[in-house]
């Protein structure tokens, strides 16, 4: 059963990537394409946790976990640095 759910999963994610993509170049503001990159960070995760199943292996897992964590800091940085000007106060 796995066997067929797999594929479909990475074409659906992929998918996802791509439209990421395209708002992101596409996105008409600043926080759109803020948003977008966030989302394609998520969807990257998605996808290493999706390899890690197919090829069971752990080392995919500690890769989307370290992903998640720089996405978010680097979320959080490109938000301060939207709304207030500066990173660090």
């Amino acid at each position: 059963m796995l066997s067929y759910v797999l594929p479909i999963a990475f074409a659906l994610v992929a998918l996802a990537v791509v439209l990421n993509f395209w708002r992101l170049i596409r996105g008409p503001s600043l926080p759109d394409r803020i948003l977008a990159l966030d989302t394609l960070y998520v969807n990257t995760i998605a996808l290493l946790v999706l390899l890690g199943i197919h090829l069971a292996s752990p080392l995919y897992f500690e890769a989307a976990l370290l992903i998640a964590l720089m996405g978010f800091v680097g979320t959080v940085a490109l938000c301060k640095y939207l709304l207030r000007g500066d990173i660090i106060e």
